[in-house]
């Protein structure tokens, strides 16, 4: 029987890539980070590799092709500086501040950008991201984190990420003008309802990532493009009513 009070496996041969959707370049003070270093310590602390991105600091083109300097762009960070981290990842955690109730403009970006990267394969024939885990954290002064959260994990899904259980934390301090969540006082990282949820993300997060790359991923049966363009439907009959 497993032993609740322990981990049930290691995760040290697992990477995570964390990517800081503030509007603020560094080396402004970010809160969404704050939050989100709260589960960086504990993945590491497990052994496992993360990776940290504040994406507003590289110069990563706008649109929804790999790499924009195809398509007009002198420049795009993309292709060379962020997309091999996330290739390599087994999980991916996208944080962001919260704007008028939603996901600010960067967070936007960073999914059109995922999204560009959805058409390609993995060695088994799969789109890319299928066995990769995904989770999102939020922050801000205003209502609007399970909405933020369920654009981000919606997104995440569609293009092939697996999502754990609660798979999304957040915090928002009083609504209107008021502290931020680092800001003294602020009672942010003393939250325990803030402090349960990014715990169970991570653990989720850790979980199944754990189970899927023992697995080897999500089975290939039944989700192969090209064995589908070749006439391969894997027992889908479009016409029933002639059985």
């Amino acid at each position: 029987m497993t032993d609740p009070t322990r981990p049930p496996a290691t995760y040290d041969d697992l990477r995570a890539v964390y990517i800081d959707c503030t509007l603020k370049r560094s080396p402004e003070l970010s809160h969404t980070q704050g939050l989100m270093d709260h589960s960086i310590d504990l993945m590491r602390t497990q052994g496992v590799g993360v990776d940290v991105i504040r994406f507003v600091d590289h110069d990563v083109a706008t649109g929804v092709y790999p790499d924009m300097r195809d398509h007009g762009w002198d420049t795009d960070a993309w292709p060379d500086d962020i997309w091999p981290l996330i290739d390599a990842a087994d999980i991916l955690v996208i944080g962001g501040p919260l704007w008028l109730g939603d996901n600010a403009s960067i967070t936007r970006k960073l999914i059109e950008r995922l999204y560009a990267m959805s058409g390609l394969f993995n060695d088994r024939g799969q789109y890319v991201y299928y066995g990769k885990t995904g989770g999102a954290i939020i922050t801000g002064n205003e209502d609007g984190i399970k909405h933020a959260s369920m654009a981000i994990l919606y997104s995440l899904q569609h293009i092939g990420f697996v999502i754990p259980p609660a798979a999304d934390a957040g915090w928002i301090g009083e609504v209107g003008p008021g502290p931020s969540y680092l800001d003294p006082g602020s009672g942010g990282p003393e939250n325990d309802f803030t402090n349960r949820n990014t715990t169970f993300m991570t653990w989720n997060l850790l979980h199944l990532a754990r189970m899927l790359k023992d697995a080897g991923g999500i089975p290939a049966y039944g989700n192969l493009r090209k064995k589908w363009d070749e006439g391969e439907h894997f027992g889908y009959d479009a016409n029933p009513e002639y059985r």
